[in-house]
């Protein structure tokens, strides 16, 4: 790390020398403001004398026409002796101030530039254009604790945006100390705001509201901080070496803690896949009670379908045996009412074949009645026996006989 401020200067130069002061400083010393040596002088008027004098040669002399020639040749050279003196060239990205009689009256653009009094004058060459880095390492800063850290490099970059004020109200050299003594000071109320054991975060940590008050300060010269930053800091030794064992054991402590993470996360890991073991498992197992189900439920379906259509298949084989033995019945009951409408129309013949029928019934009748058997006693005498054993003997035979059977003997 850098022990030393970055020092600012003004230096004078010949105009040959201003850009590469500006450009790379002198001596490892910054340089925003050169002071140019002015190139101008009055050796030009010897020229004009000397044209005067022979001017006055060819009038009161015979030697005319030589007189002459040389009064136009020395005041040619003369004017244009002069007219390059006159001459100024600003480099481009800075500013000329400009003054007349000592007092400054502006400023001078880039580029070319005609100055032709000699009492007109170009004090300084302002770099207005470049972001100038600055660098402050400050010792012994204390924080929050009062513990003073070894060393802080601050950085900043700054640029001239007021040419005119910056080299009429403070100049380089009175600037270098303003800006050293700024920054040391915003570098110690940061650091006071700070933990000893939290100075680390320093580095590298938004010093915004350094630079505005920086600013602030800063602004009446005509000098406007563009960025900001701390690059780096130390610590004191003792409290390095501690603060070393506490990352040591920090580093430690992330290492188990990294560890125990690892084997958290891997205990996790298992978990969840036994977890998705199980769930597919389970799924698994869902899948085969909805299979079942759905093939319960298929197969009750299929029952109830068979049931169904079995019951419809019976009720439709009663319903048709009932119609057919009702359409049996009304036939039968129609050939009834047929009938007895054709019995009821031919009564006549019914009564006929009725009689024809009782006819034929009683001729049946005749043929298979018994015949009668008398048996011729004596008038006047009453029953024997020996007419009585006969009467006994003759009877089966007669009834046998009657029925178509063989007598027997």
């Amino acid at each position: 790390m850098s022990r030393q401020f970055s020092k600012i200067k003004e230096s004078v130069a010949s105009w040959s020398d201003i850009r590469q002061l500006l450009r790379g400083g002198e001596q490892g010393q910054l340089v925003p403001v050169v002071i140019p040596k002015d190139r101008r002088g009055f050796a030009w008027m010897t020229l004009v004398f000397i044209a005067i004098y022979c001017a006055g040669m060819a009038v009161l002399t015979d030697a005319t026409v030589v007189a002459a020639l040389a009064a136009v040749f020395f005041l040619v050279v003369g004017l244009i002796w002069m007219w390059r003196r006159a001459i100024i060239e600003i480099e481009e990205g800075t500013t000329g101030v400009h003054s007349h009689w000592g007092a400054i009256t502006g400023t001078l653009s880039p580029g070319r530039h005609y100055l032709w009094l000699p009492w007109d004058r170009v004090d300084a060459v302002v770099d207005t254009s470049t972001e100038i880095p600055y660098s402050a390492p400050i010792v012994a800063c204390p924080t929050a604790e009062n513990v003073p850290l070894k060393s802080i490099e601050f950085f900043l970059k700054f640029r001239i945006v007021d040419p005119v004020a910056f080299v009429r109200t403070i100049g380089a050299g009175n600037f270098d100390l303003v800006l050293s003594s700024a920054v040391q000071d915003a570098i110690r109320q940061r650091s006071r705001r700070v933990n000893t054991e939290r100075a680390y975060d320093l580095r590298g940590s938004d010093v915004g509201d350094m630079q505005d008050a920086l600013n602030r300060q800063l602004g009446r010269y005509g000098v406007r901080i563009t960025g900001a930053n701390i690059p780096d800091l130390q610590l004191p030794d003792t409290y390095q070496a501690h603060l070393s064992t506490r990352e040591k054991v920090a580093k430690e402590l992330s290492a188990y803690e990294r560890e125990w993470e690892l084997t958290r996360k891997r205990r996790i890991d298992t978990l969840l896949m036994e977890i998705e073991r199980s769930k597919k498992t389970r799924d698994a197992r869902v899948v085969e009670v909805k299979a079942a189900h759905n093939t319960a439920r298929k197969d009750v379906a299929r029952m109830l379908e068979e049931q169904a259509t079995e019951a419809q298949r019976v009720r439709w084989e009663i319903e048709a045996r009932g119609r057919a033995e009702l359409t049996s019945a009304e036939n039968e009951a129609k050939a009834l009412r047929r009938l007895a409408a054709s019995y009821r129309d031919n009564r006549a013949v019914l009564q006929y074949e009725l009689a024809r029928r009782r006819l034929d019934v009683g001729a049946k009748l005749a043929e298979n009645a018994p015949q009668p058997l008398v048996v011729r006693t004596q008038a006047g005498t009453g029953d024997s026996a020996l007419s009585t054993l006969l009467l006994a003997q003759l009877l089966p035979r007669i009834s046998a006989g009657a029925n178509g059977q063989a007598p027997t003997s």
